[in-house]
């Protein structure tokens, strides 16, 4: 089975371990790329600059709150990009507010998920989305076209 390479737009280092801590812990195989702000979010989408030749990513975790370009902006660049809009992205953020749910799923993400604050539900949640999305969700084909 192929690795599922997911994008990590996250800019909080300890989201960041816990994050690497679930999917290592897994029975699946996954490829974690970071990166901390939404312009490098943008930039590997593109394979531009340091990320040159980077491999299109099978799903995206964005966080909203991200320096440079937020998640909104780096989730509607997706969006509206037809060599990136097949990719799903996973709104993963600490933002419970409706007008940011409201405008995520405006600009048709797949899905908006709170992170919790407790460590042990936050790996759990992680496993959860592993689950549903690696397990149960049939992804697009790699397209790698950009």
């Amino acid at each position: 089975m192929e690795a599922i390479h997911i994008l990590l737009a996250e800019d909080n280092e300890g989201d960041i371990m816990l994050t690497k801590e679930a999917f290592a812990a897994s029975k699946l195989y996954v490829r974690l790329s970071v990166v901390k702000d939404g312009q490098e979010a943008i930039d590997f989408l593109t394979a531009a600059g340091q990320y040159a030749g980077a491999q299109l990513p099978d799903m995206v975790m964005l966080d909203i709150n991200l320096p440079r370009k937020n998640g909104h902006e780096v989730l509607k660049f997706i969006k509206e990009n037809n060599g990136l809009k097949h990719i799903p992205v996973v709104m993963l953020t600490t933002s419970s507010l409706e007008r940011d749910i409201t405008r995520s799923y405006q600009n048709h993400v797949n899905c908006y998920i709170v992170k919790p604050v407790e460590v042990d539900a936050f790996l759990a949640l992680i496993t959860e989305i592993e689950s549903f999305w690696i397990s149960i969700v049939k992804l697009p084909v790699k397209l790698n076209v950009r």
